[in-house]
């Protein structure tokens, strides 16, 4: 018990303060100290963090005609894909906006698909997002002009939404081949 007394009596002695003040006091400043602490990153964390969520801007690739399926994967969740958006069946470049249409950012949703109907009606309700504008009236359409104008200025077009892709015919080259030789002979004849 004598411990106990010394040192109560010297933190008042010290400090002015009851015990229970004190502790009180420190136990709040300790509180404080593991929250702020906690705000900040160790350098070493912070380079690895930072690694993890670098995207490396490159030029815009052009990709062509695909479908809506097919834009779907660039999303922002694959970092060795670019972050692709369409508006009106136009698909943009977006990645260099990775903090808002990548994952985490505000319009992420609208990464990876053809948002027009959601950025006419300036919704972010899954039913929405669509290339699908019937039905919109005036004032959302010229919104939608509006986004589309921005986009045009902002990003690079790097393709075009289609319903189905379109397959090349299949040539036979031996058939052309033949076809050419009995060609040739009907001349020379």
């Amino acid at each position: 018990m004598g411990l106990y007394t010394t040192l109560t009596n010297m933190i008042t002695e010290y400090t002015g303060l009851s015990p229970a003040a004190f502790f009180t006091i420190a136990a709040l400043m300790y509180v404080v100290y593991k929250v702020v602490s906690g705000m900040f990153v160790a350098a070493d964390a912070y380079v690895e963090v930072k690694r993890d969520q670098e995207y490396v801007l490159r030029e815009p690739v052009q990709i062509g005609d695909i479908t809506e399926e097919e834009l779907r994967p660039y999303d922002g969740s694959d970092h060795s894909k670019p972050l692709l958006m369409a508006i009106k069946g136009k698909i943009y470049d977006v990645s260099r906006s990775r903090m808002f249409y990548g994952p985490g950012g505000p319009y992420a949703l609208f990464a990876g698909r053809d948002a027009s109907r959601a950025l006419a009606l300036m919704s972010f309700e899954p039913s929405d997002l669509t290339g699908n504008i019937d039905g919109l009236g005036a004032s959302e359409l010229e919104v939608l002009e509006d986004w589309e104008a921005k986009f045009e200025e902002k990003y690079v077009k790097v393709g075009q939404l289609v319903s189905e892709k379109k397959t090349a015919p299949v040539v036979d080259d031996e058939a052309v081949g033949n076809d050419k030789l009995q060609e040739d002979q009907t001349k020379e004849d």
